[in-house]
């Protein structure tokens, strides 16, 4: 590996988690390993030990050297012809080659699909998935005047199946629908495409919000419920976040995304009487965003009121104010995809079309 390749997996250890992250999503690999100036080993980080880190202090300023690994499996120069091997009986995705220093000289790397295969399937089977499709996506006009945004194609398919379609990947095979606004469109086309899985519609009458809706159903749950809107992606392992929520004691857990916020100009810090004392350039705020993705314990669908309008952020905040445990899954910034607004539209386009190949943009009618 080139130098210049081999830096995109480097990070020192005074680096924060926030930035750590914004790494990961850079190199796309998963993992970035801790090194000093001379490129000598001092550990790894991995999305999951970020996670972990955020789940248990929720410090995104502190550094990574904090969250790292510090026992990192690696291998030295001249024993790469068991890297495969040796990845695959300690189940990870890469491994650094050090030279007699210890230092850095390569990484090596398993095949795109190696640590996916090394997930759980069926880990959703039997788990209620309801996808809230009965808003007119007012952001999205005038594409929403011709098709419900539940339609709307990121390349030749159309967003709600693509939801639906990852979620099956963990062995999901029914959903609620909750619509409203075009909604016959929206049974019309998974009539004609006959889905492997069956399809429960919940229709309103009246808008009830993006909870209000979830009153309707009439099925009694038994176990916990995802609950997603219809105009993201989540790329994560689904059935870790079912694992957690239950682990975890929540009665509620909230998908969070990092966002990364750059003030484009300098920033002035000042004391009493006007006197700047330092001035920061264009510096970065990092929060962590709801992503519109919740997993609800089964009871709580009984706390939405009937027939009335009531957002899934009311229950949020009932909850928090009776003192009952709500929880947060976090994800890199670049792990949630969300065509809300036309400029996320098509970044969300463009990641999808640099993952499966070119494809024709159905309202834009370019290539690529």
């Amino acid at each position: 590996m080139k130098e210049q390749n081999l830096e995109k997996y480097l990070s020192g250890g005074d680096c924060s988690v926030a930035e750590a992250m914004a790494q990961i999503d850079r190199n796309a690999k998963g993992i970035v390993f801790v090194a000093d100036e001379e490129k000598h080993l001092l550990g790894s980080v991995t999305d999951g030990d970020i996670r972990r880190w955020l789940i248990r202090t929720g410090n995104l300023a502190a550094k990574i050297s904090q969250a790292m690994n510090q026992r990192p499996r690696y291998l030295l120069n001249g024993n790469t012809q068991k890297a495969a091997e040796y990845m695959k009986e300690n189940v990870i995705g890469a491994v650094p080659v050090l030279d007699a220093d210890r230092r850095i000289i390569d990484i090596i790397f398993g095949t795109d699909g190696f640590l996916r295969k090394q997930k759980k399937r069926n880990t959703l089977a039997g788990t209620p998935v309801i996808i809230m499709a009965g808003g007119k996506g007012a952001r999205l006009y005038p594409y929403t005047k011709i098709l419900p945004k539940p339609l709307i194609p990121i390349g030749d398919i159309p967003i709600i199946e693509r939801i639906m379609d990852r979620f099956c990947t963990y062995g999901t095979d029914e959903f609620y629908l909750t619509v409203n606004y075009k909604k016959g469109m929206i049974k019309s086309y998974f009539a004609e495409t006959s889905p492997p899985y069956r399809i429960r519609y919940v229709e309103e009458d009246k808008p009830l919000g993006t909870a209000g809706s979830i009153r309707l159903i009439e099925d009694k749950f038994t176990s916990p419920v995802f609950v997603t809107n219809c105009d993201i992606l989540i790329e994560a392992d689904y059935g870790d976040i079912l694992d957690y929520h239950r682990r975890s004691g929540n009665r509620m857990t909230i998908v969070s995304a990092l966002k990364n916020i750059v003030v484009p100009y300098g920033v002035l810090h000042s004391q009493e009487e006007g006197i700047v004392t330092s001035m920061e350039e264009k510096p970065s705020l990092s929060y962590f965003v709801n992503a519109g993705m919740y997993i609800l314990n089964p009871d709580l669908l009984k706390r939405i009121p009937e027939d009335t309008f009531f957002h899934m952020t009311d229950l949020v905040k009932l909850l928090m104010e009776e003192k009952q445990q709500v929880g947060m899954y976090p994800i890199s910034e670049d792990s949630f995809l969300d065509m809300g607004k036309f400029e996320e539209l098509f970044r969300m386009e463009g990641k999808l079309e640099r993952r499966e190949g070119r494809y024709t943009n159905a309202f834009q009618g370019k290539d690529g």
